[in-house]
């Protein structure tokens, strides 16, 4: 299995980054979307119902997937021989903060059930906010991957 691994290990670690790409582009719209929806579009009528598809489909057609794959060929990553070395701090910071961003996925993702029931209880501002959230865990991922800190 390990010498497979090490054979596919450039075709993984391409479409990891593909999937990261994909993953990444969702989670940093949705929440863009999520603030429009919040502050010109409301929670009903026929604009309501575009934006609750476009978030639905962003979120399901598009970001589910990608965080699937993303996960999947992150793990064959590590499951490579001599790709981590676990007595180093940065595969724990990069995995912390993949968890992190895997939990805001899913903030995401019940947000944007709560708008297709018609149900908000944040402002553009709070969405304006949370849009911060991937961009923070990217940079640590992407530092703690490069730098190897």
């Amino acid at each position: 299995m390990s010498d497979l691994l090490a054979i596919a290990y450039p075709w993984v670690k391409a479409f990891h980054i593909i999937s990261v790409i994909s993953w990444m582009a969702a989670l940093f719209y949705l929440p863009r979307l999520l603030v429009h929806h919040t502050e010109r579009v409301g929670l009903e009528g026929d604009t309501h119902a575009l934006f609750s598809m476009m978030e639905g489909k962003l979120a399901n057609v598009i970001m589910g997937p990608a965080m699937i794959a993303t996960w999947l060929f992150g793990i064959a990553l590590v499951l490579t021989p001599g790709v981590v070395v676990w007595s180093m701090v940065w595969p724990w910071t990069k995995l912390v903060s993949v968890v992190l961003m895997t939990v805001f996925h899913v903030w995401l993702a019940r947000r944007v059930k709560g708008f297709a029931q018609g149900q908000n209880h944040l402002t553009g501002k709070q969405y304006r906010i949370m849009n911060e959230v991937p961009t923070v865990l990217m940079i640590v991922i992407v530092l703690s991957v490069v730098v190897k800190f």
